[in-house]
């Protein structure tokens, strides 16, 4: 238990005044017994022991009770002259006095030494119980199951029912309770009134003392968290102080604990607020660069063909407008970019999909950036009678320019690419390598993440989005995308995608 009692069953009532008349009854057989070699004044220390077991086991007033008979029972039984309360010498009315005053002091030492350690036994109870709490909502995570936590503990220290009421939406609701704990109506008005007076009420409180239950409030500085509602094994008709304190410590702690975890959603919103500022920031930045600059080679093109057209050769007048329709181009790049990331966040991304010919969809890739593979060397090695495979050609063909668009970024003039493909047990798997310089080892596990960038050649730029769009879709159709490093030096990124049905509920097979 870990509130003070008293010492044991045989303290109270008739059943501890009996075993103390059954001790004395005991010393005085047994001094019968040892009356031919003992003097009667040796006898005395007998009845000194059953006073100091009486309160030792017994208690205070039976310690007392078993003083009083020792006194009497000595008296009768071996002060001559024997079998009778006369005394023929008066000498001996000091050893009475002398007995009785002893038995009383010792057995008053004696019960509070042992209600004294009784006390510390019960406070280290208490201590121990208050150290689980505390270690135990410590490693809670969320509401739930730190309610839980408290629950338990607060059960197995406090015996009875427990239950933890918190508000919610304005409201109080139960977050957590013991097994076959009932709340109505009127549980929860009394409740409402314990969080707002933030004063104990119910059972053996000054308010709604008739309540079966006794509230606590889970005060924590200037807020209330919430209510701990308690259906103690041993109601009394008042609660003690002693019961009051350890009430009180454990509703502080729960309430910190709570206020803890109100405090790190709240650090937390504000981390994710200031993230998504600075992203949006930085997004908005990115998207006017990456608008303004295709659309000022644009402009500057078809201005300079308008302006200057009678002066140009045709050669240069080629050269603009062709520039203006690669910038175009790789402008409607960029706005498909952001259209698909949109489709794949909103989970709208329906596949149409169809057996193809892998051959046919890296080659049309291939002619899909054709133009910016001037001084590239590029080799196709596809392994030999690939199969038809179920996919959603466009989609795929996106995947693949977006991962050829990425490894051109990386590769200088004369550098190389390679593509190739092959099956893999049930599925396809599709390589896109180049030998530029690579992408350094902290940065390999982010690279599909949205907006994520690594250092590309200097006038190259990009919005971050092309290889996150690659996973969503790829992902979609049941497979996976990971990033590898060459032998040397470059960058491999490896596509993989069954050779059947792609993944339940992203497939449309109109």
């Amino acid at each position: 238990m870990l509130r003070s009692r008293p010492h044991a069953a045989w303290s109270s009532g008739v059943a501890g005044y009996a075993a103390s008349a059954a001790l004395v009854a005991l010393a005085t057989l047994l001094c019968d017994q040892a009356r031919p070699y003992l003097s009667p004044v040796n006898m005395v220390m007998g009845y000194l022991l059953v006073v100091v077991l009486a309160a030792l086991f017994l208690g205070r007033r039976p310690a007392m009770l078993s003083a009083l008979l020792g006194v009497l029972a000595f008296d009768f039984f071996f002060v001559p002259p024997r079998l009778s309360f006369r005394i023929a010498d008066k000498e001996y009315l000091v050893t009475f006095l002398a007995l009785f005053t002893v038995g009383l002091v010792i057995s008053s030492l004696v019960a509070k030494a042992r209600e004294s350690l009784d006390a510390l036994r019960v406070r280290e109870r208490q201590t121990a119980s208050l150290y689980r709490l505390s270690r135990d909502l410590a490693a809670a995570t969320d509401t739930a199951s730190l309610a839980a936590a408290a629950v338990a503990n607060l059960e197995d220290s406090l015996g009875g029912q427990v239950a933890l009421i918190l508000g919610q939406e304005g409201e109080l609701a139960p977050a957590a309770a013991s097994l076959g704990f009932v709340m109505d109506a009127g549980t929860l008005q009394v409740a409402e009134w314990c969080l707002r007076s933030r004063r104990l009420a119910g059972g053996g409180t000054d308010s709604y003392g008739s309540d079966r239950l006794t509230y606590v409030p889970l005060k924590a500085l200037a807020e209330t968290h919430g209510v701990l509602a308690l259906r103690l094994a041993e109601q009394a008709e008042r609660l003690d102080v002693e019961l009051q304190r350890l009430l009180a410590a454990y509703a502080t702690q729960i309430a910190m604990a709570l206020e803890r975890l109100r405090l790190l959603r709240q650090a937390q919103e504000t981390r994710i607020l200031k993230e998504r500022e600075n992203l949006e920031r930085a997004l908005l930045n990115s998207i006017s660069h990456d608008l303004r600059t295709p659309l000022t080679a644009i402009t500057g093109a078809l201005s300079a063909v308008l302006e200057e057209g009678d002066k140009l050769t045709s050669a240069s007048r080629d050269e603009l407008l062709q520039t203006a329709r690669e910038e175009a181009a790789r402008l409607n790049r960029f706005v498909g970019n952001l259209l698909d990331m949109t489709r794949l966040e909103a989970g709208v991304l329906q596949l149409k999909k169809e057996p193809c010919d892998v051959q046919d969809l890296i080659g049309t890739a291939l002619a899909t950036v054709e133009p910016r593979l001037a001084g590239i060397a590029v080799s196709v090695r596809l392994a030999p009678e690939l199969p038809l495979v179920s996919l959603d050609f466009v989609l795929m063909l996106q995947v693949l320019v977006n991962l050829l668009d990425n490894a051109l970024k990386h590769a200088a003039a004369g550098g190389e690419l390679e593509i190739a493909a092959r099956v893999a047990g049930e599925r396809l798997e599709i390589g896109v390598a180049d030998r530029g310089p690579g992408v350094p080892e902290a940065d390999l596990p982010h690279i599909f993440e949205k907006f994520y960038r690594t250092p590309v050649p200097e006038g190259v730029g990009g919005t971050g989005l092309g290889l996150s769009i690659c996973r969503g879709i790829v992902e979609a159709h049941g497979g996976t995308i990971r990033a590898e490093h060459r032998e040397g030096k470059g960058l491999r990124i490896v596509v993989e995608v069954p050779l059947g049905v792609a993944a339940e509920g992203n497939v449309d097979e109109r």
